[in-house]
């Protein structure tokens, strides 16, 4: 590609070699999966409400994914009961249920939707999953956790962003809304039928 000035005062002449055609493509925005991790709080489904839009407007799949966080006792703490009252797999057992519930909830018949669960520490498994499911979006939301409490706890959202194969969108818990979550929205991009 070569740059000269152009006989009019303010512009330029740009020269492309073959080599360069790939620059006059237009750049498509195609989502197939959003991934839409989820913790069954007010603001997990605010990010799901913004999923589904998405999802519809793109023909894309959303995936649920629940992370469970292994239990883990210290061994300073001695004595340790036979049985935790609900066991991992009980507790795993669960949350797919309730998966299954706000899948059929939140998202309908319309949409094409997963759901997945998994073990371990909530954002690496996040970022995992959007690595293994080959996702395009990942949304999510964050409680929007300062000073001490986001010292001590982090902030998942936070290394999701950080480490995430793909883009990330999040959400807050209160922030002004830009797709109108009271509504139904059909679709962001497809325009009506004329007739």
């Amino acid at each position: 590609m070569k740059i000269k000035t152009a006989p009019k005062k303010g512009k330029v002449v740009v020269e492309l070699e073959s080599r360069d055609e790939g620059l006059l493509k237009p750049l498509s925005f195609e989502l197939q999966r959003i991934l839409v991790p989820v913790d069954f709080s007010d603001t997990a489904k605010k990010a799901l409400q913004y999923a589904v839009p998405f999802a519809n407007a793109f023909d894309a799949e959303v995936l649920l994914v629940h992370v469970v966080q292994p239990y883990t006792v210290p061994a300073e703490f001695g004595y340790m009961p036979p049985e935790l009252p609900v066991s991992q797999q009980e507790y795993e057992n669960s949350a797919r249920e309730e998966l299954d519930k706000l899948r059929t909830r939140e998202i309908g018949v319309g949409t094409r939707a997963q759901v997945q669960v998994r073990v371990g520490v909530p954002w690496q498994e996040i970022v995992a999953a959007a690595g293994e499911a080959k996702a395009d979006l990942i949304i999510l939301s964050t409680h929007g956790r300062t000073g001490l409490k986001h010292v001590v706890l982090g902030s998942v959202a936070e290394h999701v962003v950080r480490h995430a194969p793909c883009p990330v969108l999040v959400v807050r818990e209160r922030e002004r809304d830009f797709i109108p979550i009271s509504t139904k929205i059909e679709t962001l991009s497809k325009t009506p039928e004329v007739k």
